[in-house]
């Protein structure tokens, strides 16, 4: 059955989680959830996996000078920078009360910086808040450490100050190059600047270099879009991220300054991707997958070369471990078992972790299931296929599943070939939608819930 693509972009475009975790947040489980529970679930993972694996930890820094009014993080705007020693000193608490539940010294094997504008720190303040956690783990020998900085206030002291504690890695919110679309999201970023911070980066001995691209912004066109791109690929970034716009003016009024009349529609707005990824494809970065690209010598494509891929609340990575650690408002958590996630208000932050205890307000504690399907969800996000082994259980879960997989086959979406299922090139497109077949505790969720969500197009 050959359907028309434009029709499957009108079918499929529904909101869809981004899938850096199963269960998403809005379905966890938080009447069955505790404190205590989350704190035996990280000793009890940290305790089974450090020595092989080590550990991931993620810092939201959530300050910003001014709003971009297409973010949808979740961010604190002030121009007052005394708000840093603060923040600091609440971070590296919250890190204490982590660190003595465990009886050795961590093995550090990740480590992000996001944001926020984790450049909103001076160079001096970031080392103060890094040194001391630094300086009580062991940095395992095949660590990443990355940060994610804004081309207008990154400087070379940033740049220097972190490579010398060991970042190798930089993203860079790129967004968008055209000025009329730039106004329209608050955010005046001259290309100049960009151009700047990607010489300095390589002149400081930075391997990876990232862009952030978003597709759907009010007022972008084919054209607009084509310029961006390629002022993009001249610069060369090793990897490029180019997400659609997640337009929830209902959960963050900052999005209402502009009229919906401004933002494409569902088939325009998917040709503004299929324009940026078709020049992409040409200057030779491999479809990652996810709106990800990369270069074909970069650690992610290599990745995805070796079947290494893997996808946590930090997004795509190549180190795997089974312990995230989030520190910081709103920062999540992985601990294998469970997830949890910080109180998001920065002073009711700063006040929980500064008495001692942890900010943990939500969480969600893995049932079997839950697990087994984090790891189908995983491996269709991450490698594009399914096991026949893997496909026979979840048709055990859910005896709706195969009438939706077979029309799926049928638009041509995937393929089933022995029992195994792939995603096909086209199938790539609508990822987020397949996953969602497997998502158990979507379906079964209320409809309000579902709402929190972006369109997957």
């Amino acid at each position: 059955m050959k359907v028309p693509f434009d029709e499957l972009i009108r079918k499929y475009n529904v909101a869809v989680p981004r899938y850096t975790s199963y269960p998403t947040v809005p379905f966890w489980a938080q009447h069955s959830f505790s404190i205590d529970q989350w704190k035996h679930m990280v000793k009890k993972t940290f305790q089974e996996t450090n020595l092989a694996k080590g550990i991931s930890l993620y810092i939201h820094l959530p300050f910003c000078e001014s709003l971009c009014t297409y973010c949808a993080c979740n961010t604190r705007i002030t121009k007052n920078h005394q708000v840093e020693e603060r923040y600091s000193q609440a971070v590296l608490q919250e890190w204490m009360t982590y660190k003595r539940l465990w009886e050795s010294v961590p093995a550090l094997r990740e480590l992000h910086l996001g944001g926020g504008t984790p450049t909103f720190f001076s160079p001096a303040n970031l080392e103060k808040l890094l040194t001391p956690i630094l300086a009580e783990t062991v940095i395992h020998k095949d660590h990443a450490f990355s940060f994610e900085g804004h081309p207008n206030n990154t400087t070379r002291d940033h740049l220097i100050t972190l490579a010398r504690l060991g970042f190798s890695r930089v993203s860079y919110g790129v967004q968008d190059l055209d000025e009329r679309v730039q106004k329209a999201i608050n955010r005046i970023q001259p290309l100049e600047n960009l151009q700047r911070v990607v010489r300095e980066s390589r002149d400081v001995g930075y391997s990876s270099i990232s862009f952030d691209l978003v597709y759907g912004l009010p007022f972008q066109t084919a054209e607009s879009v084509r310029n961006t791109v390629e002022k993009v690929i001249a610069l060369r970034p090793d990897r490029i991220a180019f997400y659609s716009y997640a337009h929830v003016p209902w959960m963050k009024p900052g999005q209402r300054g502009y009229e919906d009349c401004h933002l494409p529609g569902d088939v325009e707005k998917r040709a503004l991707y299929e324009t940026g990824r078709s020049l992409f494809l040409e200057a030779g970065y491999i479809d990652v997958g996810m709106d990800h690209f990369a270069l074909p010598a970069d650690e992610l494509a290599i990745a995805l070369e070796e079947n290494r891929l893997h996808r946590n609340f930090m997004g795509y990575t190549v180190t795997k471990t089974d312990l995230l650690i989030g520190l910081g408002a709103s920062a999540i958590s992985d601990a294998h078992y469970a997830y949890a996630q910080n109180e998001k208000n920065v002073e009711s932050y700063e006040r929980r972790v500064m008495a001692g205890d942890l900010a943990v307000v939500k969480g969600h504690v893995h049932s079997l299931q839950d697990r087994f399907l984090k790891h189908v969800i995983l491996d269709l996000a991450c490698r594009g296929k399914l096991s026949a082994a893997q496909l026979t259980l979840t048709h055990e879960l859910d005896d709706t599943l195969s009438a939706s997989l077979d029309e799926m086959q049928q638009e041509g979406l995937i393929r089933i070939e022995n029992n195994d299922l792939y995603v096909t090139s086209m199938g790539r497109t609508f990822i987020r939608n397949i996953c969602q077949l497997f998502d158990h505790r979507m379906k079964a969720g209320a409809s309000k819930e579902k709402l929190k969500f972006s369109q997957a197009i």
